[in-house]
């Protein structure tokens, strides 16, 4: 796979995304997963692009979009942090808007794996 910028984020916290990937992810990755959140947020039916469907399948769904794009907030530096973290907030607010809670989930899941 090679690295992709993440689309809405200045040239800075594209390169901080860069470094990430290279010295602790999967070059793309945060790209990838912003991607499949997104599909997964809108409850688009369309076909997966090719460099998506290598990282999804039926059985795992797209929560692990969700819990990568966790990770890199954690490890990225503040500013680039902050910059995706308002992409990622857009789309969790979507999805809480169009899903709800389920109570028989795992509590000890990320909020994201517990609604339906």
């Amino acid at each position: 796979m090679r690295y992709r910028d993440v689309p809405g984020l200045s040239g800075a916290a594209n390169a901080a995304v860069r470094v990430l990937e290279r010295e602790r992810l999967s070059p793309g990755i945060v790209s990838v997963a912003l991607s499949v959140w997104s599909v997964r947020v809108h409850g688009t039916e369309r076909r997966w692009r090719q460099w998506e469907a290598e990282f999804t399948c039926r059985c795992c769904g797209e929560g692990w979009a969700r819990d990568r794009l966790e990770e890199a907030l954690h490890m990225l530096p503040s500013r680039a942090a902050a910059e995706l973290r308002v992409r990622i907030e857009r789309l969790d607010a979507v999805l809480l808007g169009r899903t709800r809670h389920e109570p028989t989930a795992d509590p000890e899941l990320a909020w994201w794996h517990r609604r339906c």
